[in-house]
C-alpha cells in the first residue's frame, strides 16, 4: 500500500511539474501570428509593418502572405504586402484572389490609419544558376512579380488598375464555376 502511494505521490508531482513548465514555456513564447509579423516585417516603419502583420499572420490566407512594408517619408505612409504565387492553400479561382487582395487591403487600411497607399504583389520563384549571387550589389532576383496592385486609400481595391502576368493567371487558378 505504501509503494502505491509512493507512486501515486511521484506521478501527481510529475504532474504538476510537468504543467508548471509547460505554462512557464507558453507564458514565454509570442504566438505564431507575432512571431510570423516580427519575422517578415521590412520598412523604415517597422513597428507598422509589425502591427499590420500580426493581424494578417493571424489568419491562413489560401494565398500565402510573406511579407509586409511599412515606409515613411515626409508624412507620407505606403505600405507593401507580398503574396506567394504559388503553392496556394487551396485551389483558388481568380475571383477567390481578387477577393483575398481586396480583404488584404481592407485589413492594412483598418490597422495603419496613417497609410495613403497600400501595393499588393504576388512573386513566384526564379530558377537560379548554381553559384549565382543572390545577395549584395551583384544579387541576380530569385523571384518576379506576377501580380501587382496599388490602391490609394479611399478608392475600391477592384476598381484600382492591376498588372497580371498572362501565362501565370492561366495556370495559377482553377476555372470559376
Amino acid at each position: 500500500m505504501e509503494t502505491l502511494r509512493t507512486v501515486w505521490r511521484a506521478g501527481v508531482v510529475t504532474l504538476l511539474l510537468t504543467a508548471l513548465v509547460t505554462s512557464a514555456v507558453l507564458a514565454s513564447v509570442s504566438d505564431v501570428a507575432e512571431l510570423d509579423a516580427s519575422a517578415r516585417a521590412t520598412g523604415n516603419l517597422k513597428p507598422l509593418a509589425v502591427r499590420i502583420g500580426d493581424r494578417l499572420f493571424a489568419f491562413e490566407w489560401p494565398a500565402q502572405v510573406t511579407q509586409v512594408s511599412a515606409n515613411g517619408i515626409d508624412g507620407h505612409v505606403v505600405v507593401g504586402v507580398r503574396i506567394s504565387g504559388v503553392a496556394f492553400h487551396r485551389p483558388l479561382t481568380k475571383n477567390d484572389f481578387t477577393g483575398e487582395v481586396d480583404d488584404l487591403v481592407s485589413i492594412v487600411f483598418q490597422n495603419a490609419p496613417r497609410a495613403e497607399e497600400v501595393d499588393v504583389w504576388a512573386t513566384v520563384p526564379i530558377s537560379v544558376g548554381k553559384g549565382a549571387i543572390v545577395s549584395g550589389d551583384l544579387a541576380v532576383p530569385t523571384s518576379r512579380p506576377v501580380f501587382t496592385l496599388s490602391v490609394l486609400r479611399g478608392t475600391d481595391p477592384s476598381r484600382a488598375r492591376a498588372f497580371w502576368d498572362e501565362d501565370w493567371e492561366h495556370a495559377a487558378f482553377k476555372q470559376d464555376s
